[in-house]
This record gives C-alpha cells, sequence and structure tokens, in this order.
C-alpha cells in the first residue's frame, strides 16, 4: 500500500521512522545512508541536559526529522515539565519537517502547534498505551481529539498480546478521518503488528537504530527492508 511523505507524493512502501534516542543511536543515524530510513525522530527529551549534541549533528542526517519532546507519562525521558518541553520544541522548530506531541499535550503546548503551523511544520499528535489497548470507543475519542487539534497524522502505539489487542487498534486504520495514520503494537504481538498495520495503511512506521526502546520494535532499517520485500509479493 503506498503511503505519502512530507512532499505529498506517492512513496512505493510504507514510511519507516528511525528513532535516535541515545548516544549510540545518533551515532548509527549518522552513518545512515540516504533511503535507509525515510524520516529519523529526534527524542530531544533524552538529549535534554546537553541539546547541543543534536543541533550540531542535525545537519548531517541523512533523512527529514521529526522533533520530539516526549512527556514523561508517555515515556518521556528526564521528567522535563511543560515548560522546559517547550522551549526545546521552540529551539528544535526550525530543523523539523514534523512535530510530534500527545493527545494529553495539546492544551498546555498549544503554543508549539501555533508555531509549527507559522512555520508550516507538520504535526504528528501521539497516543501511547504500554500496559493494555483500551476499548475502541476510547481510541476513536484519542483519535478525534487528535484531528481537533490540528493532527496531519495521528499516531497509536497500543499493548498487544491477543487477536483482540490488534483488532482494537487495526479498527483506527479501517475508519476514515481527516488524518492519516501511524499505527503500531507494543509487547508479544508488537513485530507481527507493525508489519500487518504498515501493509494496511500505517503511513508512519517507526523503527530502532541502536537498541530498542520497548519490545515489538523492529531494528528500522531492516523494517524498511521487510515492508519493501512485502510490497513486492
Amino acid at each position: 500500500m503506498s503511503a505519502q511523505n512530507t512532499n505529498g507524493t506517492d512513496a512505493a512502501t510504507p514510511q519507516v521512522v528511525g528513532t535516535i534516542h541515545s548516544p549510540g543511536s545518533l551515532r548509527r543515524a549518522l552513518r545512515l545512508r540516504p533511503g535507509q530510513v525515510d524520516f529519523l525522530e529526534l527524542r530531544v527529551d533524552h538529549f535534554a541536559e546537553k541539546p547541543e549534541t543534536l543541533l550540531k549533528a542535525a545537519p548531517d542526517l541523512p533523512a527529514p526529522l521529526i522533533v520530539t519532546v516526549r512527556h514523561p507519562a508517555e515515556g518521556g525521558a528526564n521528567d522535563l515539565p511543560a515548560s522546559r518541553r517547550e522551549a526545546l520544541y521552540r529551539q528544535f522548530l526550525p530543523l523539523a519537517a514534523y512535530v510530534d506531541l500527545e493527545v494529553r499535550s495539546t492544551t498546555r503546548l498549544a503554543t508549539v502547534l501555533g508555531a509549527a503551523r507559522e512555520k508550516r511544520v507538520k504535526a504528528i499528535i501521539s497516543d501511547h498505551h504500554f500496559r493494555r489497548t483500551p476499548s475502541a470507543r476510547v481510541l476513536r475519542e484519542r483519535r478525534q481529539l487528535a484531528e481537533a487539534a490540528g493532527a496531519v497524522v495521528v499516531k497509536v502505539a497500543g499493548y498487544a498480546a491477543t487477536a483482540a489487542d490488534l483488532e482494537r487498534l487495526l479498527e483506527l486504520l479501517q475508519r476514515g478521518g481527516k488524518a492519516q495514520v501511524s499505527l503500531m503494537g507494543m509487547g508479544p504481538l508488537g513485530k507481527v503488528s507493525r508489519l500487518l498495520f504498515a501493509q494496511l495503511g500505517s503511513v508512519l512506521n517507526y523503527g530502532f537504530l541502536h537498541e530498542p526502546q520497548v519490545s515489538g520494535q523492529w531494528e528500522a532499517t531492516l523494517l524498511k527492508q521487510r515492508l519493501s520485500e512485502l510490497a513486492t509479493d
């Protein structure tokens, strides 16, 4: 299934994001060749004590950048208060093709979304469920909140341990909406889910570059290879 990249053109395969959340993953990202991944996510919260490390490296990274300063309750590092997160978003916004912030942050960090719109930076609004996947109704409501806040992409990550978990997540792809969906599972069925959801329309599909952050992730360049293989079958 085709997806769209940030220039709005069709891509032959779903888009793969490699996440930079550690010095090792940054070193790996700097060694990537163009095309090995489609985007790189800067997890700025992991570099909050020394953001200049990312700022210095950014011009040499070989893919468009997603800037994320994750909320502590959804896996963010360094227990950053909202004021510090806002400052880091603003510092990194000039580098961004996308910014990613959570549904729970859209009110408190509305100024970040406004600044992104002014600079024509697209918004990924995300929702993470590490221990269990909520009901389909709750997932729909979270998607609606994300779309109302201006999401171009709604990103949902849920714990996937059963077929019922996969079914609830999959409903987000099957229902229409204003925004595209980036969908992934974590846990026992995480790897299976990421291949399946990408094939069925998940537009951004995340992988690690040095070490995984959560269970169920693929290494990013391997994920891109596997999705390309599936697209040619």
